[in-house]
């Protein structure tokens, strides 16, 4: 009959040998369940991208909202991926994104706070003025936060503000400040 191991000298091998079988069950469960995702590849375009129904978020927002809310006509080679609604100062804010074709991401925010409250909201802490831009026939306060790759656009069109995030190489900012601006405001 073969002797067992007194226990202070069972090592460190048998503890992996023994949570081998535990960590391949626990991969197995994730993988059925959904809860992991495995992609190859290293561009946006690759990459599975959420989708959002942009419209229905920006028709409840416009029925409960105290200020006017615009859908834009973004290019058809946009995806909207995520919306939400948030707090900045005392308002709220309307806010919904987009991939770009070129893989960049771009984010309407629509708002009743004022642009200093915006401002770092959109932009982070370190956010920095970097100086005006012209779109859609308006004038744009521009913001940068190069730590962060960020980039926003700010107007005021009296009852809103009108804030927009980039992130990424070049946001076209400019595409969506435009189709922005041409939308009328959606009815309560």
């Amino acid at each position: 009959m073969a002797e067992k191991k007194p226990r202070i000298l069972q090592d460190s091998r048998d503890m992996v040998w023994s949570l081998i079988p535990l960590l391949v069950i626990c991969v197995v469960i994730a993988g059925i369940a959904g809860s992991c995702a495995w992609g190859f590849g290293d561009k946006a375009a690759e990459q599975k991208v959420p989708t959002f129904d942009s419209t229905a978020a920006f028709q409840a927002d416009a029925r409960t909202m105290g200020f006017p809310i615009r859908e834009p006509a973004v290019p058809a080679d946009w995806q909207s991926n995520s919306g939400s609604t948030s707090t900045v100062g005392a308002s709220l804010t309307s806010n919904v994104g987009w991939i770009t074709e070129s893989g960049t991401y771009v984010q309407l925010t629509q708002t009743a706070a004022t642009e200093d409250q915006l401002t770092p909201h959109l932009g982070g802490d370190a956010v920095l003025g970097t100086g005006t831009t012209e779109a859609g026939g308006v004038t744009w306060v521009t913001y940068a936060n190069d730590a962060e790759d960020r980039a926003v656009w700010i107007t005021d069109l009296g009852e809103v503000r009108i804030g927009l995030l980039g992130r990424g190489a070049n946001p076209p900012l400019d595409t969506l400040a435009a189709a922005t601006l041409k939308a009328q405001p959606l009815p309560k």
